[in-house]
């Protein structure tokens, strides 16, 4: 049975973000801070629409939230005590749906990287230097292709 009535359940989940996190902000902040500035947000040419994407560099970064990308599933499922039909079809939709994006964006050519929030918010800095390593080191296969050609 739900804690909230439906009316308070319902507001909740309206005040969900799907851009603009908390997560989202932080990721971008430390890539700004680091130089990194050639990238679009929520970019819904690239599937999936990445939270950052490097188009020029076919690198695409996915900040996800550990409830709606279903972090630990197969444990956590178990917990949902309310309206769990609808919440496990939910949630196994998206684990299916990022596969997928995956797979798409692999195809194409891109680097996918994909961090879970809390991970975010714990090792920003960590995070944002690897995400700096992967793009610059694209950046200068780009520049070598580039003069190549």
């Amino acid at each position: 049975m739900d804690k909230h009535t439906k009316e308070q359940r319902s507001k909740n989940m309206r005040a969900v973000k799907n851009k603009d996190s908390k997560i989202e902000l932080a990721l971008r902040g430390a890539l700004y801070a680091r130089g990194l500035r050639g990238y679009r947000k929520n970019y819904k040419k690239v599937e999936g629409k990445p939270d950052v994407v490097f188009t020029k560099y076919k690198v695409a970064i996915f900040a996800d939230s550990e409830f709606w990308h279903g972090k630990d599933w197969e444990t956590k499922k178990h917990e949902i005590k309310s309206n769990k039909e609808f919440w496990h079809k939910k949630i196994e939709g998206n684990i299916a749906r990022d596969q997928k994006v995956n797979q798409i964006l692999t195809e194409q050519g891109y680097t996918i990287l994909r961090y879970w929030g809390k991970d975010i918010l714990k090792r920003t800095d960590e995070i944002a230097d690897e995400i700096e390593q992967i793009v610059r080191a694209k950046m200068k296969e780009y520049e070598n292709e580039t003069r190549t050609n």
